[in-house]
């Protein structure tokens, strides 16, 4: 755990020290957020956050790939470096996109490339957890699979990056609670606890705690595309990597027993961890094409505008969507691993508190829903 805790601070450290310069990069070759109709800020705010936040995690792995724990690990070693280099391909994609805004379908086929880059180094799903046991089906099954869940989650995290401060606070929530189940579960059932997946949520965990104090409300730097696709991509790339370091049969499979739901958490915790962000997406994409518009264009009508719209403070916001995302990932966390009846009511409890914190404002009155 010290060597896990002690890249954490590296990658927060490094992340936090690298934004102001990313920042100035930005400004001197003019990759700055210009204020649109759909925007929340009032000025404009340079990019290139995901500079910074790639250069947290590659100290974070330099760092992890010396030390005696860690470094010992050549499978860790080999498919950390290929997540990393995927991050770079999908971040230099973003930084061309923050300069020169590419048209949806030219992005689209730089995060292709990224996610191909991973595939072919061998990150992809190998098994998928099922009631009763596992299945396999074949590499190419597994490969378009894999391929469509990073799209998914470079994507959804790249459309709640709407306020200050959010995608970064999703993103190190979500990453907080994949290591601490990937880690206990190791510990539980004396496996190797030298990971991936524990490797690259705690470095992205702290690359974006690094970042948020730059970019939570009022921000000084957003990451851009640049940071954006990369997050998403880190994080599902991350807990894609446990099925080809994990015994699938080193979990039991019962059926109505207790170990059913730690079983089943490799597959429902990525998307318990990218509930909002994919909620979000899902929602665009229907209220879109409903109204015969591409699923690509932009309006003001995400989860987080339909917050404020409802009478919230941009903090409030971003904590109310922290909230939220913290209930889903940790609750599916504590209910698989440690599921008692108080378990269970501390979930209920902190679920009522975030509907009623989400939808009791007394005294403020609500505004319409903006049509863009």
């Amino acid at each position: 755990m010290r060597e896990y805790l002690l890249v954490l601070f590296v990658a927060m450290a490094t992340t936090f020290l690298l934004t102001g310069v990313a920042r100035q990069i930005a400004m001197r070759y003019g990759a700055v957020a210009k204020v649109r109709a759909r925007d929340v800020h009032k000025v404009p705010i340079p990019y290139f956050g995901g500079l910074s936040i790639l250069g947290g995690l590659i100290a974070g792995y330099a760092v992890a790939s010396n030390l005696p724990f860690l470094g010992n690990s050549l499978q860790v070693a080999h498919d950390a470096r290929a997540i990393l280099v995927g991050g770079v391909v999908i971040c230099a994609v973003g930084v061309v996109d923050d300069l020169y805004e590419l048209d949806a379908i030219t992005k689209l086929a730089g995060e292709v490339l990224a996610v191909g880059v991973l595939v072919v180094q061998g990150i992809q799903l190998y098994w998928l957890p099922l009631p009763g046991g596992v299945i396999s089906p074949s590499p190419a099954q597994l490969a378009v699979l894999t391929a469509g869940i990073l799209l998914v989650s470079c994507n959804a995290v790249n459309f709640v990056d709407g306020l200050d401060g959010l995608a970064a606070g999703v993103t190190a929530i979500g990453a907080t609670a994949f290591f601490v189940y990937s880690y206990l579960l190791n510990v539980h059932e004396n496996l190797d606890r030298a990971t991936t997946s524990t490797l690259i949520t705690v470095a992205l965990a702290g690359a974006c705690l690094g970042f948020l104090p730059h970019n939570f409300f009022p921000a000084r730097v957003f990451m851009g595309d640049s940071g954006a696709l990369l997050i998403g991509l880190m994080l599902a790339a991350s807990t894609i990597s446990l099925t080809g370091q994990m015994d699938p049969n080193a979990v039991p499979y019962e059926v109505g027993g207790s170990s059913l739901l730690p079983a089943l958490l490799p597959l429902v915790l990525p998307i318990a961890i990218l509930a909002i962000p994919a909620l979000d997406l899902t929602l665009a994409y229907i209220r879109r094409t409903k109204a015969g518009r591409s699923p690509f264009a932009a309006d003001k009508q995400h989860l987080h505008h339909r917050l404020m719209q409802r009478g919230h403070s941009h903090r409030r916001a971003v904590l109310l969507m922290y909230l939220w995302t913290a209930l889903i990932a940790y609750g599916v966390v504590v209910l698989g691993l440690v599921l008692y009846w108080w378990t269970a009511l501390i979930v209920l409890a902190v679920a009522v508190t975030a509907v009623l914190l989400t939808t009791g404002l007394p005294g403020r009155s609500r505004k319409p829903l903006a049509k863009v």
